[in-house]
């Protein structure tokens, strides 16, 4: 019987010095990879399963190349190879997967599925996105944010868009972790979950964080280091895109918006990217923009979280 381990569903799933611990070996991994070309093969003999429902580019070949790379292997499951919740239950996928592979990683629409799928999973479950987080993307974006303004705390974060996001929850959520001043512009009718936000607030009373919400991209970007951004028309929301494009028209972040924030500014999106949309094509295109470097940084991340779950050393 395989020991049961930690699963990373939520931001708020590990501490702070546990989050800290992942950043620190996301970013050893990273430069040993840079610097030798390789790196030790920490997963040898390791197997991780990746269920989709959803389609990625990222998520895909972040997680598969990161297994190859520490000397492990990935096994892709399609939504037509196991067709979960419909053919099988998710906690009986769990309870079978995690019979036979060291760690379980899930892309889905409802973020009750990889719960359910984490309730029979005897080894660490990964949410890969949920319709409520996307706990791997803000890992990367916080990597990001340390290499570039040299550390993630003391910091204002701005999300301008639809607040009601799996990028936004998560982002505020580890924002108010390590005590940062996390602001969001969203239309009304698109603010944040209001169970993440009183989970939120809850934290924030022990770490000093700030978080606000406003219907003024300008306020929320004013002074900040950091904006962000996504997609106005997640996947699932297709049938809304003509309600929603009205609703964000003037929610695009722009060269003049970004001028509001910190001089030293940077700007950050999860991809894909729709230029003309929620970012122009010369702020996501210019000199503030870090995409690729956080897009890359997905690779590293994962590695950090993965090894971190399994309570490899690196």
């Amino acid at each position: 019987m395989k020991r049961k381990n930690r699963h990373f569903l939520r931001i708020g799933d590990l501490t702070k010095g546990e989050l800290s611990s992942v950043l620190n070996m996301s970013a050893k991994l990273k430069r040993e990879l840079k610097r030798k070309g390789k790196n030790k093969e920490h997963l040898r003999n390791k197997t991780l399963i990746a269920i989709y429902e959803k389609p990625s580019l990222r998520t895909r070949i972040s997680f598969d190349i990161g297994m190859t790379q520490l000397g492990g292997h990935s096994i892709y499951l399609a939504p037509s190879d196991i067709k979960m919740g419909e053919r099988e239950s998710p906690k009986d996928v769990g309870i079978v997967s995690s019979s036979m592979a060291d760690v379980v990683m899930a892309r889905t629409f409802e973020h009750e599925t990889v719960e359910k799928l984490a309730e029979g999973s005897s080894v660490p479950v990964i949410n890969g996105l949920s319709d409520l987080e996307h706990p791997c993307q803000v890992l990367a974006d916080f990597l990001t944010i340390k290499e570039i303004i040299g550390g993630v705390k003391g910091l204002k974060i701005a999300f301008v868009g639809d607040g009601n996001n799996n990028v936004t929850h998560s982002l505020c959520m580890m924002s108010s972790i390590f005590g940062n001043e996390f602001r969001c512009a969203a239309p009304k009718g698109y603010e944040m979950n209001k169970k993440v936000v009183k989970e939120v607030d809850e934290i924030s009373k022990s770490t000093g964080a700030a978080i606000v919400q406003t219907t003024n991209p300008g306020k929320a970007v004013e002074g900040a280091d950091v904006v962000v951004t996504d997609t106005w028309v997640s996947m699932g929301s297709e049938k809304d895109k003509k309600k929603r494009l009205k609703a964000f028209l003037h929610y695009q972040v722009t060269k003049k918006l970004m001028k509001r924030a910190n001089k030293k500014a940077i700007f950050m999106h999860c991809l894909p990217a729709y230029r003309g949309k929620e970012v122009s094509g010369e702020v996501i295109d210019g000199s503030k923009s870090v995409v690729y470097q956080e897009a890359e940084n997905r690779l590293h991340a994962q590695k950090g979280l993965i090894c971190f779950l399994l309570g490899v050393k690196v």
